[in-house]
């Protein structure tokens, strides 16, 4: 009987190991699910018979090294990836690979000790194989037919299965729309099925069905209406500055931890009878983040199903509220970021949503920077704004403007220095609890300094200023935060960031669940540009006939009210966005 080279069995099981580890690092904090299906392990076993053959066939051991330790940067990249964004690394964005650098603290961030099992693993085979192959009658390859054939018939196995839910496409699809399956694509068909399934939604075409697909669903969607009527005495908004604070949730608004206010500034704005105040705007991003924020408040859109729509079709038309203030409001368009305008591509995005000027990285000073890859802190982003309106270099006098900032401190790892700080904490809050208040009280004191500012101009009184945060901040740490007994009832369990509008027409408090998408409809409202032609996925919340809950973009549901019909209307609203974006609806029309 032919002896086969154990070295093919080692490397084998070693390159199936990694990919169970990475499923189960994957499913502990979504779903053990995919377990129980048979593409979990037809998939795995074909992509490691693939990844064997130079070894297997051609007793290329340090090519199939070199393969593994690949395969080891692969899946830990997706881990770290996933651990913000929950989601596998969409295809296009390993051409922004270049963004890594920005974000050093993040990345680092986003290790754990236990990733070390995937080098590990491959150093520790490599090291039995030195010691294996030295044994003479070990060194007979793998025989060919009887290889072939196994991989043949796994590939046969998958494939009658997949074929019974529709095809390849049709499968992934419902996997990412199921409610407890929504994160598991790149578990039940690996990273590589992940980025297949990606190259072939780039490749897809509209058809009449999808079109049909879109319109009906739109023309089912509740009418929007107005609700700041011209009679109303003094509600005109000629003026829209947008303040997006990275990572700002809800729940370090009106709290004191061990005596210590964590927001004093914005809780003064609460208190306003001018302010409109929603707690509970439910984070609906994905991978793209902070420019999905954009995408939701500007536009009304939800973002792709999979990768970063702003990469990936930045000359797609776009309605948006800037456009809507020009063709109205006759404004110029501003943005204002301390980053560079190629991260997430947001340079093109921007100017497809209407915005004329573009202040970014190298028109701000490195003052008041910190941080792994140092960028401009908010306290001295806001200031040097300031500076840009007192001068006339944006917001000139007599102009209209629509005026977006993005700040940049609340990203993770929120680690402040220690000269900005304002708040400490005993030993017994947890760490990244404290340094994320921490963090939120220096950017409240800047965005509290800014707003006064703003209050001191004479346009104040035609301004509309909106605050909130872009999107969650704490991701996989907020279970262990809530668990804390000295973050129990303090850090919420929900993902949830504020709505704040400054100088509103309309002051209220709305306590109940919201998306981030209604913020678009309710924008318009507040600016009296109800008869904008796209009033957005969304519902605005000025309307009493508003259903009280959101669907996350894991699908997960909060708030309450509603019915099966209700929630299942509101989720397909990913795919028809998806959709929208993809085949650039607006612009067909």
């Amino acid at each position: 009987m032919t002896k086969i080279d154990k070295s093919v069995l080692i490397f084998g099981i070693t390159i199936f190991l990694k990919f169970i580890l990475f499923d189960v690092l994957w499913c502990i904090p979504t779903t053990f699910a995919p377990f129980s299906s048979i593409e979990f392990y037809t998939t795995k076993l074909i992509a490691t018979l693939i990844l064997l053959i130079p070894y297997a066939f051609f007793k290329l051991w340090k090519t199939e090294t070199i393969i593994m330790f690949l395969l080891d940067a692969l899946l830990i990249a997706n881990l770290m990836y996933f651990r913000t964004y929950y989601t596998a690394i969409p295809l296009n964005s390993y051409g922004l690979s270049g963004n890594l650098a920005d974000f050093t603290g993040s990345v680092v961030d986003s290790l754990r000790w236990y990733d070390l099992f995937f080098p590990l693993s491959t150093i520790a085979t490599v090291l039995i194989h030195l010691r294996t192959k030295k044994t003479p009658h070990l060194k007979r390859p793998a025989p060919v037919l009887p290889y072939l054939g196994t991989l043949a018939a796994i590939i046969c196995i998958f494939t009658i299965v997949t074929l019974t839910k529709g095809g390849f496409k049709a499968a992934n699809a419902k996997v990412r729309q199921a409610a407890y399956l929504c994160s598991s694509g790149a578990t039940m068909y690996t990273v590589f099925g992940s980025l297949c399934y990606d190259l072939m939604n780039q490749q897809a075409e509209l058809t009449p069905e999808v079109q049909k697909e879109i319109e009906d669903w739109l023309a089912q969607k509740p009418k929007h209406e107005i609700a700041v009527p011209d009679s109303c005495s003094g509600s005109q908004r000629n003026n829209c500055i947008i303040i997006f604070a990275e990572s700002l949730e809800s729940w370090v608004l009106e709290k004191e931890v061990e005596g210590q206010e964590i927001t004093p500034y914005l809780n003064k704005l609460l208190k306003d009878s001018t302010t409109l105040y929603a707690p509970h705007v439910l984070t609906q991003v994905k991978g793209g983040r902070s420019i999905d924020a954009q995408l939701m408040l500007c536009t009304g859109l939800l973002p792709l199903n999979s990768g970063t729509y702003s990469s990936q079709y930045p000359n797609h038309v776009y309605p948006s509220l800037q456009k809507a203030m020009r063709e109205k409001k006759q404004s110029r368009n501003y943005l204002l970021t301390i980053d560079k305008v190629s991260t997430w591509n947001q340079g093109p995005i921007a100017y497809s949503f209407g915005i004329d000027t573009i202040l970014a990285y190298h028109d701000f000073k490195l003052t008041e920077a910190f941080g792994t890859h140092k960028r401009t802190g908010d306290g001295s982003f806001f200031a040097q704004c300031q500076e840009k309106i007192s001068k006339g270099e944006i917001w000139k006098k007599g102009e209209n403007a629509y005026i977006q900032f993005i700040t940049y401190s609340g990203h993770a790892p929120f680690i402040l220095p220690e000269h900005l700080r304002e708040v400490s904490f005993s030993a017994d809050i947890p760490e990244k609890m404290g340094s994320y208040m921490t963090t939120a009280r220096y950017t409240d004191k800047a965005i509290g300094k800014f707003v006064e500012y703003l209050k001191t101009l004479p346009q104040y009184k035609e301004t509309l200023i909106v605050i909130t945060g872009d999107h969650e901040g704490l991701a996989s740490y907020r279970t262990e935060l809530c668990d804390n007994p000295y973050g129990k009832g303090i850090v919420s369990d929900k993902p949830f960031t504020p709505f704040i509008v400054v100088n509103s027409p309309v002051g209220m408090r709305y306590d109940e669940v919201m998306g981030q998408i209604d913020m678009y409809p309710t924008l318009l409202n507040l600016l009296q540009l109800d008869d904008y032609y796209w009033t957005g996925l969304g519902e605005s919340i000025l309307n009493p006939d508003k259903k009280r809950f959101a669907v996350g973009s894991q699908m997960n549901v909060e708030g309450e009210g509603y019915t099966q019909e209700e929630v299942d209307f509101a989720k397909e609203a990913y795919e028809v966005s998806d959709q929208i974006i993809h085949f650039n609806y607006f612009g067909r029309k």
